[in-house]
């Protein structure tokens, strides 16, 4: 009889406990601006996949390292060729991205070859201290971007 008392509370603790633990965040705890940047800017990186449109690009970038400074200089370099540009990690702070992150990776080149395509404002799909992956979505003609880089 006493197990049929205790019924009732078990069953409230646990549809308590599954309910916290589907609940999700916009805005995860390792996408804060702060340790986005940290992890960036601890070392040189390289492209793994560059996704334009549905057409794959990332050969476009091989051999090329890049390095996130903290003054904000974005600099990718292979054995014969420098190129600047500029990144931020901002938080934008809005309902509007995709996906859950309001965390936006921003990189700008000022050039036109192939590091144009890379200057856009890129939604965090997942980082850590080795792999960086993003998104972006296309305003004007709808199509999807993916940027990943790796940590060299």
């Amino acid at each position: 009889m006493r197990h049929l008392k205790l019924f009732p509370i078990l069953l409230i603790s646990m549809t308590a406990l599954f309910s916290l633990n589907s609940c999700t965040t916009d805005n995860p705890a390792n996408l804060t601006p702060t340790v986005v940047q940290n992890n960036v800017q601890a070392g040189a990186w390289r492209i793994t996949s560059f996704i334009d449109s549905g057409k794959d690009e990332t050969n476009h970038f091989t051999g090329y390292t890049f390095t996130f400074d903290s003054n904000g200089t974005i600099t990718s370099t292979n054995s014969s060729v420098t190129y600047s540009g500029t990144w931020s990690i901002t938080d934008s702070n809005s309902n509007d991205d995709s996906p859950n992150s309001d965390v936006d990776f921003n990189i700008f080149f000022n050039l036109t070859n192939n590091f144009e395509d890379l200057s856009e404002d890129w939604n965090i799909v997942s980082q850590s201290s080795t792999r960086i992956e993003l998104i972006h979505v296309s305003g004007g003609n709808g199509g999807t971007d993916t940027l990943t880089f790796e940590r060299t």
